[in-house]
């Protein structure tokens, strides 16, 4: 598996290392250059849910808050792999439980302030507030003692203990790297002053490489470069633009026009973009830790007999979708998890399209005539409504009635985290700790914490917790690989397709990473402007 994905990284850096060659022609590649004005897009919904880092998950939001803010560890797109940020050193005890971290001495907040230990506690403490629901309690949970606050039954989180104002230590429930739980966004350290204000959401204030500026609803976020960052020379650009463009058709315009830097790339647009000789250079190509999937709401019946989540992964002819409507802009999902995940089982096959299979269990499970059900939906044109009705007329053949149900996509996360579904359809980060992402179906995972599916079953969990305890990483990978493998089994979802994230870049733009995480989650400090764009 470790040559799966040393494969899968350095198909990630061929994108970038393309780029880099292309623009390495002229001189005003060689060297990053201050100034400009990068301009990003914000391409997944019509607005931003909130600009406080803590209270959401959503990717669309990800990409402002990313400049704005930072947590404690970060994901190295050079390296492929997980990296310190606010920190300098770690230490492990000799049981692998407590980690001892080195803050930086030069992380100063954008109202002057310095970050101490009392800055990560205070964040990792707020998150865990049990009324709040924070998305970032699935990864805090870890520390010993987070559990105890969620439920109120104490104040402050007995695993996090400050050292001195640059030494925080860090006892944990699980021999597990605390990087793959303290990376996400969700997890950012945040400022306790600027946060108890009424207004943090509408202007906050960060410890990142850009300050916030404006918000302009339903139009963009404007930031700006903040001088006091704690990486030497960076950011390189004096002001960074976010713009919201969910539909693709708007974005092709604005980048042919060239008033926009960079642009996710759907399905008709990556062959489209292909084709042609000039936007063809300027294309990064990464295999991203996502899974689309059906999310089936395992309590609700029919879906809480797995006979029936079966019947529907054999009644859809998902390589068909994926060729006709995906553009082969996707990789077929033969399990939860990603194939650049440790845990990740190559030998394992997809489900066939087999629609006399599916009426055969449909019929086993007291549906010989199917059933309807209402499938939630965004837009969405690679894994939304278009789906959807290409889902509707091969489920039909097997007697299964879709009631499409269709939501803005800033609000299919709430849908979820409510349990108000009985079947969505989206894109879930399934990387890059194998463990941490199967605890979305664990059964003692709260469902605001991930475990959308309500999905239960003993013998995974037991899998779980023994991985959890195991300090070997081969055995610890071989029984998340059966756990992966039950799931699939399972079939608490449908397994649609793994991402292939493409990045349209102008040649003026530098520094773009092929980040496996998130494509549109660029660390913009790295990114940087030459003196080719046309006039702002």
């Amino acid at each position: 598996m470790r040559t799966l994905l040393s494969a899968l990284a350095a198909f990630a850096l061929l994108g970038a290392g393309v780029a880099d060659a292309q623009q390495a022609q002229t001189p005003q590649a060689q060297t990053p250059r201050k100034g400009g004005t990068i301009r990003m897009t914000a391409p997944y919904a019509a607005s931003f849910g909130s600009l406080d880092p803590q209270v959401t998950p959503r990717a669309q939001d990800q990409i402002v808050n990313q400049a704005i803010h930072r947590p404690l560890y970060t994901w190295d797109t050079a390296n492929n792999k997980l990296a310190l940020e606010l920190a300098t050193e770690v230490k492990t005890s000799a049981d692998g439980l407590t980690h001892t971290y080195k803050l930086r001495d030069d992380v100063t907040f954008h109202n002057g302030r310095k970050m101490t230990a009392d800055d990560v506690i205070w964040s990792y403490t707020r998150i865990m507030d049990g009324s709040k629901g924070y998305p970032g309690a699935r990864y805090i949970r870890v520390i010993k003692g987070a559990t105890e606050v969620e439920k109120g039954e104490a104040k402050a989180i007995s695993g996090l203990k400050k050292i001195d104002d640059l030494t925080l230590e860090m006892t944990l429930t699980e021999r597990v790297e605390p990087g793959y739980y303290l990376f996400a966004g969700t997890t950012a350290i945040l400022p306790r002053e600027e946060v108890e204000k009424a207004n943090f959401a509408a202007n906050p204030v960060g410890l990142g490489p850009f300050k916030f500026k404006e918000h302009i609803p339903g139009s963009r976020v404007v930031m700006e470069r903040f001088d006091k960052f704690y990486k030497p020379g960076k950011p390189y650009a004096d002001k960074l633009e976010v713009l919201i463009m969910a539909e693709a058709a708007a974005r092709d315009v604005a980048f042919r026009n060239k008033e926009i830097d960079t642009s996710i790339l759907g399905p008709a647009q990556y062959v489209a973009y292909r084709a042609d000789p000039e936007l063809s250079k300027g294309i990064l190509e990464v295999a991203e830790m996502f899974t689309r999937a059906i999310t089936f709401n395992n309590d609700v019946k029919p879906f809480n007999d797995k006979r029936v989540r079966q019947a529907i992964n054999y009644a859809i002819d998902t390589d068909l979708i994926i060729k006709r409507l995906v553009k082969d802009k996707a990789y077929r999902a033969t399990s939860w998890l990603p194939p650049s995940s440790a845990a990740f089982d190559k030998t394992v096959k997809p489900y066939p399209f087999d629609q006399a299979k599916a009426k055969k269990l449909l019929a086993e499970a007291g549906l010989p005539n199917g059933f309807e059900w209402e499938l939630t939906t965004s837009q969405n044109e690679s894994w939304g409504l278009p789906i959807v009705e290409a889902i509707i007329p091969m489920l039909d053949k097997v007697g299964i009635k879709i009631k499409p149900k269709l939501v803005e996509a800033t609000v299919l996360t709430e849908i979820l985290m409510k349990g108000e579904h009985t079947g969505l359809i989206s894109s879930n980060l399934t990387g890059p700790d194998s463990l941490a992402v199967l605890r979305s179906f664990y059964s003692k995972t709260p469902r605001t914490a991930g475990h959308y599916t309500n999905f239960s079953n003993p013998e995974f969990d037991k899998l779980l917790d023994t991985a959890a305890q195991e300090g070997d990483t081969g055995k610890r990978n071989d029984l998340l690989k059966q756990a992966n493998n039950l799931l699939f089994e399972e079939a608490p979802v449908w397994f649609f397709n793994y991402n292939k994230a493409v990045l349209a870049y102008q040649p003026w733009i530098h520094g773009l990473q092929a980040n496996p995480t998130e494509i549109t989650h660029q660390y913009p400090e790295d990114i940087w402007v030459d003196t080719r764009p046309p006039a702002k």
